[in-house]
């Protein structure tokens, strides 16, 4: 079979994806790995610090739960943009709040950031499902890759800014400029239109409003298929045990296992670059074997890094534990969304409803657990979040590709992230004229 062009419009709108996923990668990579730093300037308790963070528990809760919305009205390209505005005014706002030593400003900081990652990531995944239509195969998995190798360059930047005692507010300021250069180049790139609810869509003679209405609807249905909520509780569990690595990971090695401040930013970095290999080499593997099998023992192997780091008192096995922890949640987020995307029809809303309980669970999640850890230890505070990825384990095989059948009334609007069988598998079959419209 001769290979279908790709788009150049295609391929620059998955460059621009590319960019929007690395920054607020960067962005927050920047504040983790600087999060020693910041807690000796704030004076703050673990308990404190749990505080300061549930500002991003705020902030992404209220961009998490308008994100749908949004897209269905205005298209995922200015919800991107307004996203990424946040996401930059935070990583000021952060680092004004920490030049003055104030944690109400810093909390305030993460708000933004929170509320800016939960719109932007939110309508890139929705962007990212329509990229995978037009391509015809795994595009997620790449873009949630170039989020962790965003990670990967600002840890190795609070790695040597830490090493270097350089002020933490002038390291933000600085990356702050790096990012408006990366996000100048994305924007061009970002088409418009994805996502969008057209009124023409709810029917002849009908208003957009009604089209809003029965938006609403079908999301309340969502809520009551049971695939979709088992796929729900694979990625909640995933991206807990990713989001309290995020949140808490340098402080755990610094605290837990008596680790300097640079060395635990190390060990973060080593994380991020563990999750990026995973998400960038991954694709293969899903091939090969099924996603289900790769979610499940993904999520066996971070259990085990977890274990070691909570419960093995060695920084040793610790700093080796981070990485089976890195690897193991690597495809977690992004095969889940992909398996809600195929399990029915509406799949911006069964994307968008994923990503909230994903960005629920890696946001909101991991301040609960600073106040678990002000009296029990961080290292106890990581005992929840194995459970849970235990019970994401146990769910994964309902990650698997839905049996299709000619004439599926669901068919056109099903999205073919890669031809699979039922187990999830990679197939040669060509995609359907119908898994090639657009959303």
């Amino acid at each position: 079979m001769v290979p279908v062009p790709v788009d150049p419009l295609v391929r620059r709108h998955r460059t621009a994806l590319r960019l929007c996923f690395a920054i607020p990668g960067l962005s927050l990579a920047t504040w983790v790995t600087r999060t020693p730093d910041v807690r000796d300037r704030l004076d703050a308790s673990t308990a404190d610090m749990g505080l300061v963070l549930f500002g991003m528990s705020i902030g992404s809760m209220l961009g998490i739960l308008v994100a749908g919305a949004l897209v269905s009205r205005f298209s995922t390209r200015p919800v991107i943009v307004a996203g990424m505005c946040l996401v930059l005014a935070s990583v000021g706002v952060t680092a004004l709040g920490t030049a003055v030593s104030s944690a109400p400003w810093v909390a305030f900081g993460l708000l933004l950031l929170g509320a800016g990652v939960g719109l932007s990531e939110v309508a890139s995944n929705v962007d990212g499902a329509g990229v995978e239509r037009e391509l015809g195969r795994p595009v997620l998995p790449a873009l949630h890759g170039c989020y962790s190798l965003g990670t990967v360059v600002g840890a190795l930047l609070g790695v040597a800014g830490a090493a270097a005692g350089f002020p933490v507010p002038w390291h933000l300021a600085l990356v702050l400029l790096l990012v408006i250069a990366l996000f100048a180049v994305a924007v061009v790139g970002l088409r418009p239109g994805t996502g969008r609810v057209q009124a023409a869509d709810a029917g002849p003679g009908r208003a957009a409003p009604a089209a809003d209405t029965g938006a609403g609807v079908r999301e309340r249905r969502l809520y009551l298929d049971a695939r979709l909520l088992l796929i729900g509780g694979v990625v909640f569990g995933m991206t807990l045990a990713e989001g309290a690595a995020t949140d808490w990971l340098p402080l755990l090695m610094v605290d837990g296992h008596d680790m300097p401040s640079g060395l635990g930013s190390l060990v973060y970095a080593g994380f991020a670059a563990a999750m990026a290999a995973g998400r960038f080499a991954g694709g293969p593997v899903v091939a090969r074997v099924g996603r289900p099998v790769v979610l499940g023992g993904g999520a066996l192997l971070t259990a085990a890094g977890i274990a070691l780091v909570s419960f093995v008192d060695s920084p040793v096995a610790a700093g080796c534990a981070v990485l089976l922890w890195g690897l193991g949640t690597s495809l977690g987020f992004p095969l889940a969304l992909s398996a809600a995307g195929e399990s029915g029809p509406d799949t911006t809303g069964r994307v968008a409803l994923t990503s909230r309980i994903g960005y629920v669970a890696l946001l909101a999640g991991p301040p609960a657990l600073g106040f678990l850890g002000e009296h029990q230890g961080l290292r106890a505070a990581m005992v929840p979040v194995l459970l849970l990825i235990l019970v994401a384990a146990a769910l994964s095989p309902a990650t698997a590709a839905r049996p299709r059948h000619t004439g599926d009334a669901d068919d056109e609007h099903a999205v073919p992230t890669a031809h699979q069988d039922a187990g999830g598998r990679v197939s040669t079959a060509a995609p359907s004229p119908q898994g090639c419209r657009k959303a």
